[in-house]
């Protein structure tokens, strides 16, 4: 399986700030690029590496224009096979900014009683993927888990803090992952849940809008918080522009009651 993954963004920086970019996809490529252009002239970015893994992008820009374009293939699927030890397990059980596990227990305990394992990670997202409807635009970037699930809609990001959150709430390891998404439409950075069941961590995507065998690791996290494709600190700044793209060479079929790893 060959996927080709790009992201190219525009932004305004309105007096000198720090940006943080996550694009780069986690474990590098086998073919890469990333530039990045400040009013007309590259520049350097400083290359940081999370306790997740993911890749952090930082510059330091003055007021004007910066872009950044960034490209890569990636061949074959490669699963994690890295120990989670039991500090990961526990951090990952505990509520965070966007996944109000400790509010939603309840509602986890009455409608999951008794599932584990893969029968729990396809009743999970199948109930939240029918109780949401998917509406561009019709969430606030503030909004976590409880609000999603009192409006009853979101996007990609909202329905995978809802799955963090009940999992959790379940006593199992749930985190946040941003990938590149090839078959999604519109096109976009895409954000899932994985699952840490059966020794290792498994993908939850109750939008079903992609194949989970097609996605790339960009960033992994507690929740949106953590998984950002840009940060800003400093000066105020603005997106100008955002185009993504993921293609696969065979978009393959997704059965969604089997486990899969994110590659």
């Amino acid at each position: 399986m060959r996927r080709s993954v790009a992201a190219d963004i525009t932004v305004s920086v309105a007096d000198r700030a720090r940006l943080a970019f996550m694009v780069a996809v986690a474990d590098g490529a086998n073919d890469e690029r990333l530039e990045f252009v400040a009013n007309g002239a590259p520049v350097e970015a400083v290359e940081l590496t999370d306790a997740a893994g993911s890749r952090i992008h930082v510059v330091d820009a003055e007021s004007g224009t910066l872009s950044v374009s960034y490209a890569a293939i990636v061949d074959g699927r490669r699963p994690s096979v890295a120990p989670v030890s039991t500090l990961e397990q526990l951090e990952y059980l505990r509520p965070s900014r966007y996944c109000e596990t400790d509010r939603l227990g309840p509602t986890a305990a009455a409608e999951f009683a008794g599932l584990d394992g893969a029968a729990l990670l396809d009743a999970v997202s199948s109930w939240v993927g029918t109780r949401l409807a998917y509406v561009p635009g019709s969430s606030q970037p503030t909004d976590g888990a409880v609000q999603t699930l009192l409006a009853r809609r979101g996007v990609c990001r909202d329905y995978a803090h809802l799955v963090v959150a009940l999992l959790r709430a379940l006593d199992v390891p749930a985190r946040l992952a941003a990938v590149y998404a090839p078959g999604l439409d519109p096109m976009d950075f895409h954000a899932v849940a994985e699952a840490y069941v059966d020794g290792a961590w498994h993908v939850v995507d109750a939008t079903t809008l992609a194949p989970r065998s097609t996605l790339v690791r960009i960033a992994t996290g507690r929740d949106a918080a953590d998984t950002a494709f840009l940060s800003s600190y400093g000066g105020a700044v603005t997106l100008e522009r955002l185009e993504v793209s993921a293609v696969v060479d065979e978009l393959p079929a997704d059965d969604m009651t089997k486990l899969v790893e994110l590659g």
